[in-house]
């Protein structure tokens, strides 16, 4: 009886570890597909996103520089594009963001006329990001408050 019981047991093992599915490759569903063909498009970056990415690595320099008590060096010419670098959204280059920006570049051209006072200037400059982005674009404000200078 237990050669029976045990053979029988054996039988039903192997029959349930078999894959019982007899579907076709055509009949297979895959869950990745899409009804419709979708091309992969890159991200590309405005004029306007790629200088504020070049003008936050400037500023981390700067703040380095800073920090260490060196020269903070010349003004970097590139800032002054923020008047005419093509924005993601066009119409957010509106009167809102030409205010800020002039503060925002003058706040910038104090640190180099007068590094003297490079930190309260320097921070000036940030803040400056900072309170355009809580108006305009808030994503970036977290990283941007990590330029700002160690109290």
């Amino acid at each position: 009886m237990k050669k029976y019981l045990s053979t029988a047991c054996l039988v039903l093992f192997f029959f349930s570890c078999q894959n019982k599915s007899e579907t076709t490759n055509e009949e297979k569903i895959d869950s990745t597909a899409t009804t419709e063909k979708k091309s992969f498009e890159m991200y590309e970056l405005s004029e306007m996103a790629l200088l504020m990415e070049q003008m936050y690595v400037d500023n981390q320099r700067l703040k380095e520089r800073i920090e260490k008590g060196e020269t903070v060096g010349e003004f970097p010419s590139h800032f002054a594009k923020i008047h005419e670098a093509i924005m993601t959204d066009p119409s957010e280059n509106d009167a809102f963001f030409k205010e800020n920006a002039q503060v925002f570049l003058a706040a910038q051209e104090k640190i180099y006329n007068d590094p003297a006072n490079a930190k309260e200037h320097y921070s000036n400059a940030i803040q400056a990001c900072i309170s355009c982005h809580e108006v305009k674009c808030s994503g970036p404000i977290p990283r941007i408050k990590k330029l700002q200078l160690k109290p």
